[in-house]
């Protein structure tokens, strides 16, 4: 047997500063908080070079982002899905990064999130406690598997609604779409998530997930900081569609 390999030119991305509008909640010095909209990937990569928050915060920010992540990620200390809207911290200088960093790994940090689900859990509230890890024939997807990271989302009831119901989620742990996974392994997917969920979008384009709240202590100062995101226009009037 003989395998031949044809390896492409290596070639050199420039990630370049572009002036795109970015809804900022709040900035200092050290870090700054922004409400990311849905449908913009937050760092780039293959197929995504150009239009991603990294390109619209070198432009706001200059040369000031933490260079931890490399040149790819300047200040990228965490990420949400490219559909997922809301709050991201990012931070301005590698202190600030490493403090920010240690928080999410030590899972101190607040991260609430609110979705639309299919169908009506049976219990108010609730937990689950599930490992995740890389699919094992499909890589573009993540699943529930026996020896995987540890993952843990609660969940609550904010709404129930006929067919679906509005709910709140906080995250101990920040795996690659925990919510998504866990919300599909007890039959309640996200509403629009056709890769975990129903092909039937019901005309989204992707899953109907919000980073609402993110809490964190302060790399500088040491104190508590909160900050909120409102829903998205598309979030409540999918409420209102279904009420």
């Amino acid at each position: 047997e003989s395998l031949t390999v044809t390896m492409p030119e290596l070639r050199e991305v420039n990630i370049t500063a572009e002036d795109i509008p970015l809804d900022i909640v709040y900035e200092d010095a050290d870090i700054v908080v922004v409400n990311k909209p849905r449908g913009m990937v937050v760092h780039p990569a293959a197929g995504n070079w150009t239009g991603t928050l990294v390109n619209a915060l070198m432009f706001h920010c200059g040369d000031s982002l933490s260079g931890i992540n490399g040149e790819h990620r300047p200040g990228i200390v965490h990420r949400i899905d490219k559909d997922t809207s809301g709050l991201l911290v990012v931070a301005k200088n590698d202190s600030a990064h490493q403090s920010l960093a240690a928080q999410i790994a030590a899972h101190t940090a607040y991260r609430g999130y609110e979705a639309i689900v299919v169908g009506s859990p049976r219990e108010e509230q609730g937990t689950v406690d599930k490992p995740i890890a890389r699919h094992k024939t499909d890589r573009k997807r993540m699943a529930i598997v026996e020896g995987g990271r540890e993952a843990i989302t609660h969940y609550t009831v904010i709404k129930r609604y006929r067919g679906y119901t509005h709910m709140a989620f906080q995250l101990e742990t920040g795996r690659t779409h925990q919510i998504r996974v866990h919300m599909a392994s007890i039959r309640h997917p996200l509403l629009g998530d056709t890769t975990y969920g129903p092909k039937n979008a019901m005309g989204l384009t992707g899953q109907c997930l919000h980073a609402r709240v993110l809490g964190f202590i302060h790399p500088r100062t040491g104190e508590y900081v909160e900050f909120e995101a409102p829903l998205p226009e598309y979030f409540q009037k999918l409420l209102e569609k279904y009420s």
